[in-house]
């Protein structure tokens, strides 16, 4: 099966990706779940910057339901990664991801991924509507 090629300019939201001395595993690079983790905090950051995401006390929040990862090239400490993150689909109380992580100075991905994300109410853990900022967010960055 050929390898699939995803670049840079696929996407419309980037942030710096830190690797930490932790993230290492045994044979010297980061270990593969690490990279779900950089996904995570790329999502977050963005809900909660952009889309007014309140992760303590909001009426909403967003449970990941499905998520995979694709390694091109390994990473280790100390390396600066850029994250890129699209929105795929966006539905009524759920939204896909496609992300990827980039080493400094290339257009390359070396590693790419989705997540899905299921908004629900907090009290009854329900999907719930996207709606009002959280969508607005959303849509910035959806690509069809």
């Amino acid at each position: 099966m050929p390898r699939q090629t995803v670049l840079k300019n696929e996407f419309t939201y980037f942030k710096e990706v830190h690797t930490r001395w932790m993230d290492n595993d045994t044979y010297g690079h980061v270990n593969n779940v690490v990279y779900y983790s950089y996904f995570d905090t790329l999502v977050n950051s963005y809900l909660i910057e952009k889309g007014g995401l309140d992760i303590q006390t909001g009426d909403q929040i967003g449970f990941i339901v499905n998520s995979n990862c694709e390694y091109q090239q390994s990473v280790a400490f100390p390396e600066v990664l850029h994250g890129g993150l699209k929105v795929a689909r966006i539905g009524t109380s759920s939204v896909d991801y496609a992300l990827a992580l980039f080493k400094e100075g290339n257009d390359l991905a070396c590693a790419f991924g989705a997540m899905t994300h299921v908004f629900v109410d907090r009290a009854t853990n329900e999907p719930s509507p996207i709606r009002g900022q959280l969508r607005d967010a959303l849509e910035a960055i959806y690509t069809k």
